[in-house]
């Protein structure tokens, strides 16, 4: 069987998305990546990441609106999630880590 792909993006690519990446690295049968939407992310987001994902996962609506905005065209046909997660927590923290279980959890099972 072959791995789902799952992107994980946030603004800035420091916080959330790295976040989410660590805790999900691990999980049976799934590939994960990560990138920001910003132009001065840590790790902006290539047209790369966006063919290899089978679930692209944003953390906040502005991301999904930015997302479709400038990649439209790379979407289609991609299923994506925004999980309302809002940029108030530290990379690991145990209530972002709980957050992201409970919400991504269930979708790669």
């Amino acid at each position: 069987m072959k791995p789902r792909r799952v992107l994980f993006l946030c603004s800035r690519h420091r916080l959330r998305s790295p976040t989410a990446a660590a805790v999900f690295a691990n999980w049976p049968d799934i590939e994960v990546d990560s990138a920001g939407l910003a132009d001065d992310a840590e790790t902006p987001l290539s047209a790369d990441q966006l063919v290899w994902a089978d679930l692209i996962v944003v953390m906040e609506s502005p991301h999904r609106r930015r997302l479709q905005a400038r990649h439209g065209s790379q979407l289609r046909g991609k299923r994506m999630v925004c999980l309302d997660i809002p940029d108030r927590y530290d990379h690991m923290q145990p209530e972002l880590v709980e957050l992201l279980l409970r919400k991504v959890g269930p979708l790669l099972r």
